[in-house]
Order: C-alpha cells, then sequence, then structure tokens
C-alpha cells in the first residue's frame, strides 16, 4: 500500500458535468437540502452534506483512516469514505467547519481532494485594501480552497472543488466586493501570448486615459486654484465681498467636471467599496476631496452658517487632489507596464509560423496547428518551432534563452531541440515531440506567470495591516475633525476639514499594496532571463537567508557522465603513438559494448580521430570486464583478476591500478594478445566552472559540503579539485535527508542542490532545494528553483538575485510604511503647536500621489540586476 506524502501537489483536474451544468456522480457535489439546514449525508439530521472526490487511497486501510480522521473532526457530524467510487460522503455543521476544514483534515492525513484551479484577471483594485477585500470575498466562498490575489499581477489564482463551488459563485462573490473578476482563457501556446498583449494593451490605453484626464483636470485646475486664491493675481486684488464670492463660485463650476469626469471613478469605485464595508483608497480619496467640495459649496452658497469671515471655500483643493492623484495613477500604470517586460520576452520567442513536411511538400502553418510526430524544416537564423529532436542534417544552435549561455551548442541526428531557440547554422528536419502547452517555453512562461503571482512570506504583514488600514485611517480623520472641531483654534471648522482632508488623501495604502509584489514579478522575470525558474515567491526570499549549501556530486559537481582521463601504456617508447594504440585495442574491444564505461572509451577515440576496428567476438564478464577478439587477437579489458584469468600477469599494471585508484577514477587493465598492455582509467569529470562557481559560493559567505552516495576516496578527490572542505560520502538518498535536517535542527537554513530521483527527498527537506536542469523531471518538480543551465553558478545567481529581491522589497516597506505612519501624525497638525504649521491638504495629494509611483520606481532598478563577475 502506497499513499502520496502530505505535502505532495494535488491533481489539477476537474470534475465532469452534466450538460445541465449539475455535478456528475463523479465529482464534488453538494448534498441534498443544502443551505437550508437540512441536509442528509451518510446519515440522518441537521448539517450540510458534501461529496468529495478523494485521490491517493491504494486500499482499504486507506479509506478507514480518512474516514477515521474526519470522524474525529470538529464540526463533521458523521463521515463515509469508499474505496470503490473513491469519494467522501461527509455531513458538517456550517457553524464549526466548511468544505475547505474538511479538505484540510484529508490532507493531513497524507491524501488529497481533488480540486480545480484557475486564473482569473481582477479588475478595480488600486491598493492593498482591495486586495485584502477580494481575496477575503473568495476566501469566504464555501468550497474554495485558497485564494491568491496579486495587485502587481492584476490577477487571482484561486482552487475550489468543483461541484461545491462554481465559477459563477466566485464572479458574484467578487463582484458583490465591487470588484471585477474574468476568466483567463487560452492557457495554451497562443493563448497566454495573446492575453499578455492584450493585457499590455489595456494597460498602455488606461495610461492614456488617465494622462488625458490628467490634462484636462491640470488645465482646469489652474484657474480654479488662482480663483481660490486671487489674492496673487494683481488685478484681482481689492475685490469687495460680493465679488469674491462670484470668483469662488466660477472656481466651484470649474471644480464640477473635474469631480465628475476626471475623477469620477474614486467615487463610483469608493461607494461600491463603502457599500460592502470594505473602504479603499477610492473611498480616502472620494470622503477627502467630496468633503472638501461640499463644504466648499456651502461656504459659497450659505455663508452666513459659518461665523463670520469664516467661509472661505477648498474648491482648489479638492481640483488639484484628484489631479495629482490621476497623474500618480498614470504614471504608475506606465512604470508598471515594464514590469512584465521579461514576461512578453519570453512569450515574444515562441515564433508564430512553422514549415512542416505535409505529402512531401514544405507548407507553412500557424504554430498552433503543428502536431506531435510531424517532421519540420528549419532554415539558417529562424527560431525551432516547437520541441523535437534532429532528423536530417546538423546545426549551431543558440540556447540563451533557455539557459542563459551564449554560446552554441552543436546537435545532429537524435538531439533534442527546444522551442524558441534560435538555429544559428545550417539547415535540417526535426521531429516534434512536444506542442502547444507541453513545450519546455510555455511551461517555463506557466511558471514564471505563476511565480510573479505568488507573494513572500514578508507580504503577510503588509496583508494583515491592509486589511485594517483604511477603516482606521477613517475613523482617525473622524476623530481629529472632532478633536479640532472642539479645541481648535478659530476658524475651528477651517481648521477641522482641512486636517481630516489631509488625513483621508495622503494615507492611502497605494504604495504599500505595490511593495512587495511589484519586485517579486520583477525579480522572477529576471531571473528567467538568466536561466533561473523560481516556483514561488516564497523561495525568491528564503535564497537570501541561506547559509549551508549541500551539493550533490554526480551530475551536480561533475557532468554525471564517465570520461576516459587517463590512457598510461606499459611501454612509452613513442609518445602519443603508444597511447593511441592503447586507446585503439580498448576501443575496438568496447565498440560492442552497452555500458556507460566502454561507450567513454569509444567516445574518448573518435574524437581524437582513431579508427576503430570491429570486434569479432565480444563477451562482458560480470564485475570484471569485457572480452573480445579483434584482428585475431584476444583483447581484454578490466579489472586484475580478469587478466590474471585469462593467464596474463596484472603485476606490471599494479603501481598505475593503484595510483588512479586513489586519485578517486575508475582504472581498468588492458591486455592484448596475452600480454598486458596498459591502463585506462575513467572519472566523471568536473564541470569546467564548478571550482570557479565553488569559490563565488563562499566569497557569498555560505559553507559548502558535498553530500554523495560515491565512495570516501572518490568524493574527496572530486571535493579537493573543485575547492570543498567538507565531505559526505557514502550516504543514501534517504541519509541525504537526513543530513539537512541536522543542519537544520542547528539552526542552519539549507540549500540543497541535485539532478536525481535520489535527491528528490533532500531537495523537498532542505529550506530551499535546487534543481540542475539537465536532471530528472522528479527533481525539477521537487525543487523551489530549477537552474536551467547546468552550472552551479546558477545557484549563486539565484542567491545573489534573491538578496537583492529582498533589499529591494525591504527599501519600498520601510518607505511605505514610514510614508504612512509619518505622513498621517503631520496631516492631524502634529507640527501646529510647535511651528504653527498645517500640512496643506493639495501637498497631501501630491504625496500620495507619488508614493507608489516611487515604489514602482525603485523596484524597476532590479531590472539592471546582473549576476557578479565570473571568475
Amino acid at each position: 500500500m502506497t499513499r502520496p506524502a502530505p505535502d505532495s501537489p494535488s491533481p489539477l483536474s476537474s470534475i465532469p458535468r452534466s450538460p445541465s451544468g449539475d455535478a456528475s456522480s463523479d465529482g464534488a457535489s453538494l448534498g441534498p437540502g443544502h443551505g437550508d439546514g437540512e441536509g442528509r449525508g451518510p446519515g440522518e439530521g441537521q448539517g450540510v452534506g458534501l461529496t468529495l472526490p478523494v485521490t491517493g487511497m491504494t486500499c482499504a486501510a486507506c479509506s478507514s483512516a480518512v474516514e477515521r480522521a474526519l470522524s474525529r473532526s470538529e464540526g463533521i457530524l458523521d463521515a463515509h469514505v469508499s474505496l470503490a467510487t473513491g469519494e467522501a460522503r461527509v455531513r458538517i455543521d456550517p457553524t464549526q467547519t466548511g468544505p475547505e476544514g474538511v479538505v484540510d483534515v484529508i490532507r493531513r492525513t497524507g491524501y488529497d481532494v481533488e480540486a480545480q484551479e484557475a486564473r482569473f484577471g481582477v479588475t478595480g483594485m488600486t491598493c492593498a485594501a482591495c486586495v485584502s477585500a477580494v481575496d477575503r470575498a473568495l476566501q469566504r466562498v464555501p468550497g474554495v480552497v485558497s485564494a491568491e490575489v496579486g495587485l502587481a499581477s492584476e490577477e487571482a489564482k484561486v482552487r475550489w472543488i468543483p461541484g461545491v463551488v462554481e465559477e459563477d459563485d466566485l464572479l458574484q462573490a467578487v463582484e458583490a466586493a465591487g470588484f471585477g473578476l474574468h476568466p483567463l482563457k487560452g492557457e495554451g501556446a497562443g493563448g497566454s501570448d495573446d492575453r499578455e498583449a492584450r493585457r499590455a494593451e489595456d494597460r498602455e490605453a488606461e495610461a492614456r486615459d488617465l494622462f488625458r484626464k490628467f490634462w484636462v483636470g491640470a488645465i482646469l485646475s489652474i484657474p480654479v486654484l488662482l480663483l481660490g486664491h486671487h489674492e496673487w493675481v494683481p488685478f484681482l486684488r481689492g475685490l469687495d465681498h460680493g465679488q469674491v464670492r462670484l470668483l469662488w463660485g466660477l472656481s466651484g463650476v470649474l471644480t464640477l467636471p473635474i469631480m465628475v469626469w476626471v475623477g469620477g471613478r474614486f467615487f463610483t469605485r469608493g461607494w461600491k467599496s463603502a457599500r460592502k464595508l470594505a473602504p479603499n483608497m477610492d473611498t480616502l480619496v472620494a470622503m477627502g476631496t467630496g468633503a472638501a467640495f461640499l463644504y466648499s459649496v456651502v461656504a459659497v452658497s450659505a455663508p452666513g452658517l459659518f461665523p463670520e469671515g469664516t467661509a472661505h471655500p477648498f474648491f482648489e483643493a479638492a481640483a488639484v487632489i484628484i489631479t495629482l492623484v490621476v497623474l500618480g495613477q498614470a504614471l504608475e500604470a506606465r512604470a508598471r507596464g515594464t514590469t512584465s517586460a521579461a514576461l512578453r520576452a519570453l512569450m515574444d520567442l515562441r515564433p508564430r509560423q512553422a514549415r512542416v513536411v505535409r505529402d512531401g511538400e514544405e507548407v507553412e502553418v500557424p504554430v498552433e496547428e503543428v502536431e506531435v510526430g510531424e517532421i519540420l524544416v528549419v532554415r539558417p537564423g529562424e527560431r525551432i518551432p516547437v520541441d523535437g529532436e534532429v532528423t536530417r542534417g546538423a546545426s549551431a544552435i543558440d540556447e540563451s534563452m533557455v539557459t542563459g549561455e551564449s554560446i552554441p551548442v552543436e546537435k545532429g541526428v537524435g538531439d533534442p531541440l527546444t522551442g524558441g531557440t534560435i538555429n544559428r547554422s545550417g539547415s535540417f528536419r526535426m521531429r516534434a515531440t512536444r506542442v502547444g502547452s507541453d513545450t519546455v517555453l510555455a511551461q517555463i512562461v506557466a511558471l514564471v506567470r505563476e511565480a510573479q503571482g505568488s507573494r513572500p512570506p514578508i507580504q503577510r504583514l503588509v496583508d494583515k495591516v491592509s486589511g485594517v488600514f483604511v477603516p482606521v485611517v477613517v475613523a482617525i480623520a473622524v476623530l481629529t475633525f472632532i478633536l479640532w472641531l472642539l479645541v481648535g483654534p478659530e476658524p475651528s471648522l477651517n481648521y477641522a476639514v482641512v486636517v481630516a482632508v489631509s488625513i483621508l488623501v495622503i494615507a492611502c495604502p497605494c504604495a504599500l499594496g505595490l511593495a512587495t509584489p511589484i519586485s517579486v514579478m520583477i525579480a522572477v522575470g529576471k531571473a528567467a532571463e538568466h536561466g533561473i525558474l523560481i516556483r514561488n515567491g516564497e523561495a525568491l526570499q528564503k535564497a537570501r537567508a541561506l547559509d549551508v549549501i549541500l551539493l550533490d556530486k554526480t551530475g551536480t559537481v561533475t557532468r554525471g557522465e564517465p570520461r576516459i582521463t587517463d590512457v598510461v601504456p606499459l611501454r612509452d617508447e613513442d609518445g602519443d603513438g603508444a597511447r593511441h594504440r592503447l586507446l585503439q585495442w580498448a576501443a575496438a574491444a568496447e565498440s560492442g559494448s552497452e555500458h556507460p564505461l566502454g561507450q567513454a572509451v569509444v567516445a574518448a577515440a573518435r574524437a581524437a580521430e582513431l579508427s576503430i576496428s570491429s570486434a569479432e567476438e565480444f563477451e562482458g564478464v560480470a564485475g570484471k570486464g569485457v572480452r573480445a577478439l579483434v584482428e585475431g587477437k584476444a583483447v581484454l579489458v578490466g579489472t586484475p583478476t580478469l587478466l590474471a584469468e585469462a593467464g596474463v600477469d596484472p603485476q606490471p599494471l599494479q603501481s598505475q591500478w593503484d595510483r588512479l585508484s586513489r586519485e578517486g577514477k575508475t582504472p581498468a587493465l588492458v591486455a592484448v594478445g596475452g600480454e598486458a598492455m596498459g591502463v585506462l582509467a575513467w572519472a566523471d569529470t568536473e564541470r569546467e566552472d564548478s571550482a570557479a562557481a565553488v569559490a563565488r559560493l563562499r566569497g557569498l559567505g555560505l559553507q559548502v559540503i558535498m553530500v554523495t552516495g560515491d565512495n570516501e576516496t572518490t568524493a574527496r578527490a572530486v571535493a579537493e579539485r573543485v575547492g570543498i572542505d567538507e565531505v559526505r560520502a557514502g550516504v543514501l538518498p534517504d541519509g541525504k535527508s537526513e543530513v539537512v535536517a541536522a543542519l537544520q535542527s542547528q539552526g542552519r537554513r539549507v540549500g540543497m542542490v541535485g539532478d536525481g530521483i535520489n535527491d528528490a527527498p533532500a531537495l523537498a527537506r532542505a529550506d530551499v532545494g535546487l534543481a540542475m536542469g539537465g536532471g530528472t523531471d522528479v527533481a525539477m518538480e521537487t525543487a523551489d528553483i530549477t537552474l536551467m543551465r547546468s552550472s552551479l553558478h546558477g545557484v549563486a545567481d539565484a542567491v545573489e538575485l534573491s538578496r537583492a529581491a529582498v533589499r529591494n522589497m525591504k527599501q519600498n516597506l520601510v518607505g511605505a510604511f514610514f510614508y504612512n505612519t509619518a505622513a498621517i501624525p503631520v496631516a492631524a497638525g502634529a507640527l501646529y503647536p510647535f511651528l504653527g504649521l498645517l500640512l496643506n491638504p493639495m501637498i497631501a495629494g501630491a504625496a500620495m500621489a507619488f508614493s507608489s509611483v516611487t515604489v514602482v520606481t525603485n523596484a524597476n532598478r532590479l531590472r539592471r540586476w546582473h549576476p557578479s563577475l565570473r571568475k
């Protein structure tokens, strides 16, 4: 009996539905009576019935374990789990738990619930309070397992139980909260391209519309400002009170289109949010400018309601505040449009057309129409349309878009190709092996988008603050207004209005909401440009804090494939000639071998451009080597025992055997025609840049440890050559995970780098798991970060980028928190008792408008990040 680990990813498949739209018997569904308190699940009585599809159950013990866990959980009245149907039928008390609580119990037991996941576009969000409101609206829908909303990406990723809740329920919940939600269709290779292009166009259109409104607002605000302060204009000085009131009335008329057209969205959105008890930035701006405008209308139309000489309007404050806020949003929209430049650049790598061979002729078709197995023709300078393998011809391929390495890679028949890479030289034919959303490029785009929309742990504090920030600001504004009205100097009402408007306008949480998401978006995109795929914001944040890096040896520090390192003839009469003859005889004997060591001998002979004879007879001797007949002579390649059993004295070669063994290499003796001829040695050689990368990691203050299943001698030899001091050799796969746990128990923050299935447990256990891109799918699925090129420099790059990104986030957060915490007391009049100064609402509006622009601009500095100089 097997079952998935509690933290294993659940299948993301939707539940089949009948044409009528009702959940089918295979899907999750509400039990009878949902909503009226009369639901009946497995038994009779009050409660809500749920039927959930459970995955991972393989035997009766599994279903019993799930049923037992459910029955013992608070809020679950009774439960029945069927192995045959793969379903859990439960009845819950909705006042104590919900579907998500049931899902959590099943997951803690080690199984999962089949759920559906989708990404949605969210409209109407302007600040962190909006994000919290949308998040709450989605989380409160019964049946939603998780929801993640991003302000910078303007997307929501939602996971829900089909049948319990459907897309329409999500759309209605968000709309009821005052925002818009729409499905993001077309997740295929072409759909995401079109969607990202449309989003870029929409953002640019929004920026143009906001700039247009700003210019209208600016043109109108200038006369409003001058009429509100007529003493600034020489020919308007000395007017009597009646004439001044006429000027003020004219300024009110000019302010009206600013309120209605330039800033109308603040009032419509703000009202919706306030009505749903989820006030946001729009609410604050609407309340502040609305209060200033209404006060001004009353002051002009009914001055007798105020103490004599105190009825002074603030039309200019309302007009200038709205105009400046719109300008700030326009600049922010344009700056935010650049944050997804890396994602759009990745999408632009995919060619639109492909040249396919059909019925013996070359035909150009849209790349979406290419099918697996079809033969394609690629000419020099063209991008490879889809993933595949070379079937005819050869070329040099620029794979920098995947690996970050600029040196082209030679490709021949049978070699794999990645869609989006560039054919630098000859024409060739290829067979399509993966198309559409299955291609490497499509998966990279999906992973980057997923990571850009995720939240790092540092965002949790922001989310908590944002959820209560706006209501607290409104409360502070009301209390401050009352305080100034009661104890402030005359005209107290004027002062009270000024401070209240200033507080409402300056305390917008825009910058707070953008502080971390915008940095995550840019950092993840920048990482992808350098061949580093970061799974989520948490991995991005954690990588900066690592202090220990564990390196697997085979395939990580080394190439993962044996190569001939030594060719030592017994008699070296003519230098290279003797070595070449030894290699030729050994290659001829191994030419029929499928063993990696034998293939390495043949590859070395071919690399030296030596002719290789065919073996007339070939026999592999388990654990000892090979015997072959070449040109009528018996050739032996293997251990001293193999030679001794054939009557050949291995003693003349024993000293070389021992030396090469001590160096961590795998030696083999070669005998030809009954005489010892020499020694060959194999080794899984280090990657060319491993030593430089290890030095770079140590320069970053990281302790580097090699953890391998190989023997101590081999491991230490490799470690010494690349500059690693500490080695844990002979460690089994489970043991690697235990090494990680032991270091973590000492308070160390551990990064594990590996490439094989045997590394997966340690990759999962580590604080940050990093998988080499040339490794197995299991390793890459388990890891938090995937390095698309097979170089340890990628580890150093990831750590450096993480440190730069988190530093950038902290700068943004410190700036945003300082701005909000320092601005509110100043706006409330904290400086007035000491300096006699009050913050002008127009200055407050300008400060608020440019706070978010500052955050976005600072985050965009990450686009200039590059790895430190590699030596």
